[in-house]
Order: structure tokens, then C-alpha cells, then sequence
């Protein structure tokens, strides 16, 4: 069995002056299409649950108090520690 492949050709010039042929519009590009679009994809959108929603927003609020009260507390140690070392 012969296993050699041909090399890769480069391309020319000639492959280089044309130029690819454009893209036929999607559903949605133009500005007609914009809004069906648009609700079509909202359509798809799997929305969660009210208490899948409360309970992921509470996560989030905590997370956020805890991550503010631990910078706080970063801030005023480093502040305290500056007064004192520059006393």
C-alpha cells in the first residue's frame, strides 16, 4: 500500500484576488426581521421557576454581603496597621 500524500499547495495570486462569495442573510439580519427574531429566541429560553429564582437571588445577595464585609474587613486592618506602623 503507498502511504504518501500529496503536499498542501500554497495559494496564488490568482487564489487570492477572488474574493469569497458573500453569505446569504440570516433570519433576523435584516432590520424587517429583527423583532420575530427576536421573540423567536426568547420563546427558546428555558425561564427558571419562582423559587429556583428566590432562592439563586438570596445565594447571590449573601455572597455579595459576605464578599463587601470581608473587604471591609481587609480595608480596616490595613488601615489600622498603617496607623500604627506610621505613628
Amino acid at each position: 500500500m503507498d502511504t504518501e500524500t500529496q503536499p498542501e499547495t500554497l495559494p496564488t495570486e490568482a487564489d487570492a484576488s477572488q474574493s469569497p462569495p458573500s453569505p446569504a442573510p440570516q433570519d433576523g439580519a435584516e432590520p424587517t426581521g429583527f423583532i420575530p427574531a427576536t421573540v423567536a429566541e426568547l420563546r427558546k429560553v428555558v425561564w427558571p421557576s419562582r423559587n429556583q429564582l428566590f432562592s439563586e437571588s438570596v445565594a447571590v445577595i449573601l455572597m455579595v454581603g459576605l464578599s463587601a464585609a470581608a473587604i471591609a474587613a481587609v480595608d480596616r486592618f490595613y488601615g489600622w496597621l498603617s496607623i500604627q506602623v506610621f505613628r
